[in-house]
């Protein structure tokens, strides 16, 4: 598949693996929409990607607000075109022991690494349905195989991301 002139979108662009994408995919030539919550470090980046001369648009949004990155998608649309490719990257990770914070962990871990993932294809594919066209890509782990001590919140985040993927794809 080419990426030039094809517009793509990442969350959890601000460091790691989403930074990583978003400057493969603009060196590709993609038109690209960075997505975190981090407007500092999104900027930095766009000045990264511009600077080798790359396209790419930032918008500051949490992927576990719904409306939030569903705001930040239109947006970036409106700058770079229809996304063609999606790709639910954001997540985080940490320690989930059994206590009094366990279920807020859960919550939290649940909402960015499974919800923003449900948000983030929400998002697009109310432009790539009417036109037939466009991919759809979740970051998961393979944590989703099999439980991890401490890791609870996690894996089972990380499980429901590739149930919900293939359920999809059939």
């Amino acid at each position: 598949m080419s990426f030039a002139n094809r517009t793509a979108i990442v969350t959890g662009a601000s460091t790691g693996i989403g930074r990583a994408l978003c400057a493969t995919l603009a060196k590709a030539g993609a038109k690209v929409g960075a997505i975190a919550r981090r407007g500092e470090l999104l900027e930095s980046l766009a000045a990264e990607v511009r600077a080798v001369g790359g396209v790419i648009e930032t918008a500051v949004a949490d992927v576990g607000d719904r409306e939030s990155l569903r705001t930040a998608v239109r947006s970036l649309e409106a700058k770079l075109g229809p996304v063609d490719l999606m790709i639910a990257n954001a997540g985080v990770g940490f320690s989930t022991p059994v206590g009094e914070a366990h279920a807020d962990g859960v919550d939290r871990t649940m909402r960015v690494n499974f919800f923003g993932v449900v948000n983030a294809f929400a998002a697009a594919t109310e432009t790539m349905l009417p036109r037939k066209t466009g991919h759809l890509v979740a970051i998961s782990s393979l944590a989703a195989y099999k439980g991890l001590p401490c890791e609870s919140a996690y894996c089972a985040s990380k499980a429901a991301v590739n149930a919900y993927c293939e359920s999809l794809r059939i």
